[in-house]
């Protein structure tokens, strides 16, 4: 049973071998060790809080967005609101002009009918009256074509004048 039960002197180097080593690593190992898992505590917390500070700075980031996004879509209303009235004004102002110049053109185009109507009827009138006048010298001729006829209307016409 030698084999199963240490000796004395084994313990013995055995406690001092491991209580060297223990104060080796308490006095260098175990503080570097320490101060390593603290600073990766601290790296991990620092990074934990800076993905806290990136999200809610993601969120504000989206709500400006949004916001911007909104007054984006409103102004696009508002310029497309005007668009319209502009376009709707150019075309009443379009209607007007092209109305009045209708207007003008009718009235112009009335004005030379009017003149034409005038000028045809001072034409009706001068070949009326040379037409009168025609068949009033054709009707002369005939009835004066005696000799007898032509005196006794002479002598109408000097008493006509004599009178007037």
């Amino acid at each position: 049973m030698g084999l199963v039960t240490p000796g004395i002197g084994l313990i013995f180097w055995m406690l001092l071998a491991f209580s060297l080593v223990f104060i080796l690593l308490k006095k260098f190992a175990w503080k570097p060790i320490l101060k390593m898992l603290k600073d990766r505590d601290d790296h991990i917390a620092q990074s934990l809080k800076a993905a806290d500070n990136a999200r809610e700075e993601m969120q504000k980031l989206q709500a400006d967005n949004e916001n911007v996004l909104k007054e984006a879509r409103r102004e696009r209303d508002v310029l497309m609101q005007e668009a319209r009235q502009i376009k709707d004004k150019i075309i009443a102002d379009a209607k007007t002009q092209a109305q009045g110049e209708a207007d003008k053109i009718i009235s112009a185009a009335r004005q030379e009918i009017e003149k034409e109507k005038v000028a045809a009827i001072q034409e009706m009138k001068t070949k009326i009256a040379e037409f009168s006048v025609d068949v009033a010298g054709k009707i002369l001729r005939k009835e004066l074509s005696a000799e007898a006829k032509q005196t006794e209307y002479i002598s109408k016409l000097i008493d006509e004048l004599n009178i007037n």
